[in-house]
C-alpha cells in the first residue's frame, strides 16, 4: 500500500482517463432481500422436483470488494443465504461454520451476523431471530478459528435465512466461492470488484455453464491514512489525516442456476476437488506508469523460505536427545535400505502421531520427544532429522493429503499443503519415500491419506527441488485359497486360507488392533451368519512387511437332510464383493483408489459321491482399455469329483478418469452377476 501512495500523485490522471474511456458498470439489483421472504416458499408446492433433498438453497449471494484500513487495504465479503429445510435430516444445513484464518498480526472477523427461521403457522409467518448467544468461536488449528451458528427453531417446511460480512487482512486470500454443495441449489450468486492495480488468477472448476457471466468496468473510492512520505524528512512516516483515492475496478458476475447436489462417492478425495466452485489466486500488481509485480514467487523461494523458518528448516538439525540411540546405526547397517528402516523404528518408539496432520511445527522437537506424541509435522521433521544424524542424505518432501486437496503445480502456493515425509535418494535414481506416523505399515509404505498423486520435494540448492510421484509399489492386495466339500444333501464344510497383502495389511492389523484378536476373529463368523467358524487363526501380525493371514474352518449344515437329484450352489457369492461400489449411472470425476488393486479367490469344490457338473460354465476375461485392468473368471473340472472355480480382479492404475467409469461399472457388474451364478450339481445316471 506505501508504494500506491509514493506513486499516486503522479498516476491519478492516467487512472481518471481510464475512468473517462469507459463506461462504469450498472448496479444490478441482489437476487435477495434479507429479511424478505416469499410465503409460497414456506409451503410444499415449489419443491415437488426437490423431494428427495433434505433441503434446498433457494438463493445463495455473495460479493467482495477492496477497502482501505489504515495505510493499507482489506478484502470485504458479504454473504446472504436462505435455505428451505424439506425434511428433518436437513437440520443440519441450519448449522453454519465460517473458516477464519490468522497470523500474526493479521487477520478475519465476522461482523453484522444476523439470522432468522421462518415458519408458517396456522398460515401465518412466524419469525424466529438468531440471538447473539447462539453464535461462537472455536479454535480448529493454530492458524484457523471457526465462527459458529445454529438457527432457532427449525422444523420440516421452515425457512433459514443469515448473512454476514467477513473483513480480512489477506490480500492473497481473496475470497473464494462454491456454487455446489451436498443439497441442490436453485441460485447460486458471486460477485467481485478488484482495482486494476491486483491481478488475480481466477480459477474455475465445473463443467456446468454459467447462467451468466458478466465483466464490466467500475470504480472504487478507497479511505486510506495519508502519510507523510519517506523523502520528506522530518515528519517522514507520520499520519496527516486521510485521503480518499479513486480507482478503476474490474467488475464481474457469475451465476449458476439448479445446480444438483454433489454426492459424495466411493474412492475419491475431498469434496471440494469435486464441486463447482471458483478460486482467487494473487498473481501481482500493476501500478500505472510501474513494471509488473509478480507476487506469485516460485518454487524455488518456496524452498527457500521454508529452510529459513525455524518451525521447518530449523528443526532439521541432528536430534542431539536421539543421539544415543542413532549411535552405532551406520555400522550396523550399511545398506541405506536397511539403515532407513532401523532409523525409522528408533523415531516410531520416540514420538507417536496425534492424528493432526500438518507440515510444519507448533514447538521443538524436543517438546513432542519429552511428550512422546507429536504431529505428523513433529513426527516426520523429526525423523528427517535423525536419517541426517545417521548419516543418511534426507530431505522434506511436502504434500496434501486426500481429504485436504489437490495440489496444482503451476501455483506456487505454500497453503496447498499439510503434511511433509522424508526422501531418501537411492541408487539408480530411486527415491524411497519414508513416513514414520504408521507403525503397521513397512518403510517406504505411505499411509493411504498421502497418496494424492504428486508431491514436491524441497531443496537447499536452486534446480534441485522436483515434483515426486506419490503413486506407490504396493497395491491393495487380497487372496483367498478355499476348499470346499459338499455333501449329498447340499451342506457344506471347508477350510479357508486369506491373505491381506500392501495397504490390505495394513486395514486388516488396524482392524486387528482396534477389536483384538478374539473379537475380531468372533466378527469372520458374524459375516456368515449360517457359518459354524471354528479353528481360526491368525498370523504374521506383528510382521508388517508381510501379508496378515487369517485361517479357519467352517461348516454349513443343509436346511434338508433328504438327498436330492440336483444341488444348486454359487461357491464365490460368500468370498467376494456383496455388492457394486459404482451405483450411480455416470460419473463427473474421476475413482481414485490411491492405489492399485488387487483380489484373488480360488475355490475347490469336491463333489459328493454319485454327483457331476451338469454343465461347465463358461469362462470369461474382461479388459479395461490401455491394459488399465482385468477381471478373469473360470471354473475347471480338475477331477472326477473336483471342480476349481477362480474369480481374479486386477485394477492397475491408482486413478481412472471419469470417461472410464462406465467401464469400471460394468467389469464390476460382470464380476458380481459371476459370483452369484450357481453351479448345477446332480447325481450321475444310474445313481
Amino acid at each position: 500500500m506505501s508504494a500506491l501512495l509514493r506513486f499516486w500523485p503522479r498516476a491519478l490522471p492516467a487512472l481518471l482517463g481510464i475512468l473517462l474511456r469507459t463506461a462504469v458498470a450498472q448496479a444490478q439489483p441482489e437476487p435477495v432481500k434479507f429479511g424478505q421472504v416469499d410465503k409460497q416458499d414456506l409451503t410444499a408446492a415449489p419443491f415437488a422436483a426437490d423431494s428427495a433433498a433434505p433441503a434446498v438453497v433457494l438463493c445463495d449471494f455473495g460479493r467482495s470488494r477492496l477497502k482501505g484500513k489504515g495505510s493499507g487495504l482489506q478484502v470485504v465479503f458479504e454473504r446472504v443465504t436462505r435455505i428451505k429445510i424439506l425434511k428433518k435430516a436437513g437440520y443440519e444445513a441450519a448449522t453454519i461454520e465460517i473458516p477464519l484464518y490468522h497470523r500474526n498480526e493479521n487477520h478475519e472477523k465476522v461482523s453484522n451476523l444476523r439470522g432468522f427461521t421462518y415458519n408458517l403457522v396456522n398460515g401465518a409467518v412466524e419469525k424466529t431471530k438468531l440471538e447473539p448467544s447462539g453464535a461462537f468461536v472455536e479454535k480448529r488449528t493454530p492458524n484457523v478459528n471457526v465462527q459458529k451458528f445454529t438457527l432457532p427453531n427449525v422444523r420440516e417446511g421452515a425457512v433459514v435465512e443469515y448473512a454476514y460480512t467477513l473483513t480480512s487482512d489477506f490480500l492473497f486470500n481473496f475470497q473464494d466461492w462454491t456454487f455446489q454443495r451436498e443439497i441442490p441449489v436453485r441460485w447460486s450468486e458471486y460477485r467481485v470488484s478488484i482495482p486494476v492495480f491486483y491481478k488475480y488468477k481466477i480459477i474455475y472448476q465445473s463443467n456446468q455453464a454459467f447462467a451468466v457471466d458478466k465483466a464490466s468496468v467500475g470504480s472504487v473510492g478507497l479511505l486510506v491514512d495519508n502519510k507523510v512520505p519517506s523523502s520528506a524528512g522530518a515528519g517522514a512516516g507520520q499520519t496527516v489525516g486521510t485521503l480518499t483515492i479513486t480507482a478503476p475496478t474490474e467488475e464481474h458476475q457469475w451465476v449458476l442456476k439448479d445446480v444438483p447436489a454433489f454426492q459424495a462417492e466411493p474412492y475419491m478425495t475431498t469434496a471440494q476437488d469435486y464441486v463447482a466452485r471458483l478460486d482467487f489466486e494473487l498473481t501481482g500488481e500493476q501500478w500505472p506508469d510501474e513494471p509488473y509485480q509478480d507476487l506469485t514467487g516460485n518454487w524455488e523461494k518456496i524452498s527457500q523460505r521454508l529452510l529459513e523458518q525455524e518451525d521447518f528448516g530449523g528443526r532439521l538439525g541432528r536430534p542431539a536427545f536421539l543421539k544415543e540411540q542413532l549411535a552405532g546405526l551406520a555400522t550396523q547397517h550399511p545398506d541405506l535400505t536397511a539403515r532407513t528402516a532401523a532409523v525409522r523404528q528408533v523415531v516410531m518408539a520416540a514420538v507417536r502421531y496425534d492424528g493432526t496432520d500438518r507440515y510444519s511445527t507448533t514447538g521443538s522437537l524436543r517438546k513432542a520427544y519429552e511428550a512422546h506424541r507429536g504431529t505428523a509435522a513433529d513426527v516426520n521433521l523429526l525423523l528427517i532429522a535423525a536419517l541426517r544424524g545417521a548419516g543418511l542424505p534426507a530431505h522434506p518432501l511436502l504434500l496434501s493429503t486426500r481429504d485436504h486437496g489437490r495440489v496444482n503445480q503451476t501455483l506456487p502456493l505454500l497453503e496447498r499443503f499439510n503434511y511433509v515425509v522424508a526422501l531418501v535418494p537411492l541408487a539408480g535414481g530411486q527415491d524411497l519415500l519414508v513416513d514414520a506416523t504408521e507403525p503397521l505399515l513397512p518403510c517406504g509404505t505411505l499411509p493411504e491419506r498421502c497418496l494424492n498423486q504428486t508431491g514436491r520435494l524441497i531443496m537447499k540448492n536452486s534446480g534441485e527441488g522436483r515434483w515426486v510421484d506419490l503413486t506407490p509399489a504396493q497395491r491393495h492386495v487380497r487372496y483367498q485359497q478355499v476348499v470346499l466339500t459338499l455333501d449329498a444333501q447340499g451342506g457344506l464344510t471347508g477350510k479357508v486360507h486369506q491373505e491381506h497383502g500392501g495397504y490390505a495389511g495394513a486395514d486388516a492389523r488396524k482392524e486387528l488392533a482396534r477389536l483384538g484378536e478374539k473379537k475380531y476373529l468372533a466378527d469372520v463368523g458374524r459375516r456368515h451368519e449360517s457359518w459354524a467358524v471354528s479353528k481360526a487363526v491368525v498370523s504374521q501380525a506383528d510382521h508388517v512387511g508381510k501379508p496378515l493371514a487369517l485361517d479357519y474352518e467352517f461348516s454349513q449344515p443343509a436346511e434338508d437332510r433328504a438327498g436330492a437329484a440336483k444341488l444348486y450352489i454359487s461357491p464365490l457369492r460368500e468370498f467376494g464383493a456383496q455388492q457394486n461400489p459404482f451405483r450411480r449411472e455416470a460419473r463427473s470425476f474421476a475413482v481414485d483408489f490411491g492405489v492399485p488393486q488387487e483380489e484373488t479367490v480360488m475355490v475347490t469344490l469336491t463333489l459328493p459321491a454319485g454327483y457331476e457338473l451338469a454343465e461347465l460354465p463358461k469362462s470369461a476375461t474382461v479388459n479395461l482399455p490401455n491394459d488399465g485392468g482385468r477381471f478373469v473368471y473360470s471354473v475347471l473340472a480338475t477331477g472326477a469329483q473336483t471342480v476349481q472355480i477362480t474369480s481374479r480382479l486386477s485394477l492397475r492404475n491408482a486413478v481412472y478418469p471419469a470417461e472410464q467409469y462406465a467401464g469400471l461399472r460394468e467389469l464390476y457388474r460382470l464380476l458380481l452377476a459371476r459370483h452369484g451364478e450357481k453351479l448345477i450339481i446332480q447325481k450321475k445316471a444310474g445313481s
